[in-house]
């Protein structure tokens, strides 16, 4: 029988990065649940063509190869992460910083590494303050309106470009260590720009971005140029609404504006068409705040009107980047032609987090199917072998790739999960639908079992499992995504029962044995389907939307939660009509979806049949071990008891 705690202990794959040339994949590992305050990754190497089993190279994430591929930089984990570097003989690895609020992010490069890492000297403010400008300071580089400031102001020791002195008794200590101010501690400050020099271990702030938060960095393949994605705060409210996009000279630090990149910039890549440099990267399709994802590439989209989403942009070398696009249930992978300036297709894969080598001959990913957990797989695009140990087998559900219309014709797609060893012939089924997040996201066709209600847990206890993908979501392209501006629950939830009919006129879905559960988007869904219909015997609510005004107000995403839904898309506004016993589920420190949310339906509720579990210490996910298999348990165990 599959258990909880055979979900959430068993070790997932992550983060593959295949070496410059080649000839090796590093990637890390980690169980579902946290057992401790933070992760327990290692980090492992294999050949790329699988000659070899993997063997463990050290505690750590984040895996970034040296440009010669001869070393591994990573990060260990912790409230401070520090930077390391191992070779590839299977020696000890090298702690290289010792920086008080620990690094963010890190970028090798020949005889260097860029770190994303708060300043030590940026304290943090108190109280803290937000003020509105009218004109922007130039000190803050288009900051704006300004986040919460909680950094004191002041500057470094030294000035604005200040160098960490690395303490090294006898020349053997090499890590960086920065002198503090008294009293100087680095909380919630905004990630900055440094370099540090692995020959001497100095390191200095680089570029001139004045108060700007750090996001992502891209190092042009030449050596000479860093592409710097910015927000003006580290608040998400306003920073990702003023986002910025700037060109560092590795040499100088001299810094140059460019102009603002689309919102929810990501994935910057630079290539080369022969007579100059594009950097191409994804963001969000203006001009709205809901729909699709696209390809930037100098400012021009290269993937407008297509009816599949690009979701991963990777560079190769100096060519054009490769990208991963979703296709309803499937994802291809492609390449950007340079004269055309649109994607071709190579192959479709069953995979995420993509990588390549410098020539991209090799790629990497991690790879599942309906019935086969996570995987690295490696080698040339048409001919990709495991590399990474094998994935647990067991007895799993089986799946159906299902295609029905919506009432007004649109296309839509879904999964449909049976118990193990059974077939549509043996139902009908006790039937949960499980509503996916976002609502731009989508159930793709790969081995879906996670901490929360999922298809082959739910299967593994006799249920079926209908895997939804309504309007709203991923891999239909820009208009599909956009649908549901200002009208979430609408369209949307007839594309739900109308998949819920088909099942049920085919005799796999027992009509009076319904259930609906979800996270987040799917937990608003949810909620909103027992507010709309008596049909569901049983609900679970995790995460979930219960007040969209509320939530815009309160929560991290704001505008964006403001642009999908008001006061008459809110399950608290009908929750007078609920008569199916809820089950609530909500972390005690959620910030992207606050705990009020919950409780508001909780008081609504008032004495109707319902169950409100909040998870202390756990924020949007829940990450604790003892958590997330009382959440396993709990969410089987209810619906078992009001589906039987």
């Amino acid at each position: 029988m599959l258990t909880a705690e055979t979900v959430v202990d068993r070790k997932v794959p992550r983060e593959p990065r295949i070496s410059p040339d080649g000839r090796w994949v590093v990637y890390a590992t980690a169980p579902v649940g946290r057992t401790g305050n933070h992760p327990a990754s290692e980090l492992w190497l294999a050949p790329s063509d699988g000659g070899a089993a993997p063997r463990r190279l050290a505690a750590g994430a984040g895996p970034r190869w040296a440009p010669d591929s001869g070393s591994v930089f990573f990060l260990s984990e912790g409230e401070t992460p520090q930077l390391h570097r191992i070779g590839l003989d299977g020696g000890a690895p090298e702690q290289l910083t010792e920086w008080p609020a620990g690094i963010s992010g890190h970028v090798p490069l020949a005889g260097s590494v860029v770190l994303i890492a708060p300043d030590p000297a940026d304290r943090p403010g108190d109280p803290w303050v937000r003020i509105v400008r009218r004109a922007t300071d130039p000190e803050d580089r288009g900051q704006g309106a300004g986040g919460w400031d909680r950094e004191a102001r002041r500057d470094p020791p030294g000035g604005r470009d200040n160098k960490a002195r690395p303490d090294a008794p006898g020349g053997r200590d090499t890590r960086v260590r920065p002198d503090l101010p008294s009293g100087a501690t680095t909380k919630s400050c905004p990630d900055r720009l440094w370099l540090l020099d692995l020959r001497t271990c100095a390191l200095a702030r680089l570029g001139d971005l004045g108060r700007r938060h750090v996001r992502e960095v891209a190092a042009r393949p030449d050596g000479t140029t860093l592409a710097v994605f910015t927000w003006s705060c580290a608040d998400r409210e306003p920073g990702v609404f003023e986002p910025g996009l700037h060109f560092v000279d590795l040499a100088t630090g001299e810094t140059r504006d460019r102009p603002a990149p689309a919102l929810e910039a990501a994935d910057p890549v630079w290539w080369h068409d022969g007579t100059g440099w594009h950097l191409a990267h994804l963001g969000l399709t203006p001009p709205g705040l809901v729909g699709g994802t696209a390809v930037f590439d100098n400012g021009d989209n290269l993937t407008a009107g297509l009816g599949s989403c690009p979701i991963e942009l990777t560079q190769v070398g100096t060519g054009p980047p490769l990208a991963l696009f979703a296709e309803g249930l499937d994802t291809t992978l492609r390449r950007l032609d340079p004269v055309e300036k649109t994607f071709t297709e190579i192959t479709g894969v069953h995979g995420t987090a993509l990588t390549a080598s410098r020539d991209g001959a090799t790629i990497a990913l991690v790879v599942s199917t309906a019935t086969e957990p996570e995987e690295v797989h490696a080698g040339a695009p048409h001919s990709l072998k495991r590399v990474s140990a094998p994935a647990p087998r067991g007895s799993w559900g089986t799946r159906h790739r299902l295609a029905y219309r919506a009432p007004d014709g649109l296309d839509l797609d879904g999964l449909l999960i049976l118990p193990p060893g059974k077939t549509t012939a043996d139902g009908p089924f006790p039937l949960v639908t499980l509503v996916h997040g976002g609502p731009h996201d989508r159930y793709a066709d790969r081995f879906h079992l996670n901490w929360y209600p999922s298809g082959q847990w739910l299967a593994a206890a006799g249920f079926a499992a209908f895997l939804p993908n309504p309007r709203g979501g991923l891999g239909h392209g820009h208009a599909f995504a956009a649908s549901v501006a200002g009208d979430v629950g609408g369209a949307e939830f007839t594309d739900l029962l109308a998949g819920i009919d088909l099942l049920v006129a085919d005799g796999i879905a027992d009509e009076d044995r319904l259930g609906i559960a979800g996270g987040s988007h799917g937990g608003f869904m949810a909620a909103w389907a027992v507010a709309h219909t008596d049909r569901f015997k049983a609900a679970i609510v995790l995460a979930g939307v219960t007040d969209w005004p509320l939530l815009a107000a309160t929560g991290e995403h704001s505008r964006f939660e403001a642009a999908l839904g008001g006061r008459e898309n809110s399950p608290i506004t009908h929750a007078a009509n609920i008569r199916t016993p809820v089950l609530i589920l909500h972390g005690e420190d959620d910030t992207n979806v606050p705990l009020s949310q919950a409780e508001l339906l909780h008081r609504a509720l008032g004495d109707r049949p319902h169950e409100f579990v909040v998870y202390p210490r756990e924020g949007h996910s829940i990450r604790e071990r003892g958590h997330q298999i009382d959440v396993l348990n709990r969410s089987r165990n209810w619906f078992s008891d009001l589906l039987a």
